[in-house]
């Protein structure tokens, strides 16, 4: 039986995507990622077979929460075995990104899907480095004060990952609407900071 290789993510608006793009430079031999792949991991499914693929995208249609309200703050980066293996841009607020994936995380639980173990740090991945990659320190460093107008997550989607040349593809499988409210309007004008995030723990 095939399986497919799922996870849930919020994809940024088309002008916050441009940004990004934008800034996408600076760090010799790094794996940037193309408009088609920017996105901020709600959580990582991995493989399931067709059946588990069906009843997850069905547990998923009972998702009832707010659209979130964010703005881009600030760079990072994770590391592996010392190493950076992932430059990324942060969101604010973390705390309704955090409260969404919880929902998503109980979701699943009820089709068998395993609780998330690792902590999660709402971000969207800009380049994956491999130990080829030239220095990293000055592109956070230019971009530590990276920020946008503020902007609105309005669904979320249900992925399958494709391994290919170059690599992976990513395929909407589902949607799932966020309702709006008053407050998400509020928080989408409300002032925040930016900062040079400090290094987080490992996450998808």
């Amino acid at each position: 039986m095939s399986t497919h290789r799922l996870f849930v993510a919020l994809r940024p608006p088309r002008a916050i995507r441009e940004q990004l793009v934008a800034a996408m430079h600076g760090i010799s031999a790094a794996r940037w990622q193309s408009d088609d792949q920017l996105h901020l991991t709600l959580r990582f499914i991995g493989e399931v077979d067709r059946h588990r693929a069906e009843d997850i995208a069905a547990a998923l249609g009972s998702l009832h929460a707010p659209a979130v309200a964010a703005r881009l703050a600030g760079v990072g980066m994770f590391e592996r075995r010392g190493r950076p293996h992932t430059v990324w841009a942060g969101v604010e607020p973390q705390e309704p990104v955090a409260a969404l994936h919880r929902k998503v995380d109980q979701l699943l639980a009820r089709v068998g899907v395993d609780p998330e173990t690792r902590a999660f740090q709402p971000h969207i991945t800009l380049a994956r480095l491999s130990h080829a990659a030239g220095l990293v320190a000055p592109f956070l460093a230019l971009h530590s004060d990276l920020a946008s107008a503020p902007f609105v997550f309005d669904h979320a989607l249900l992925y399958e990952s494709e391994m290919g040349h170059g690599g992976s593809r990513y395929h909407p499988v589902a949607r799932y609407t966020l309702f709006a409210d008053a407050a998400t309007s509020a928080a989408a004008t409300a002032p925040t900071s930016s900062h040079v995030a400090a290094k987080p723990p490992s996450s998808p």
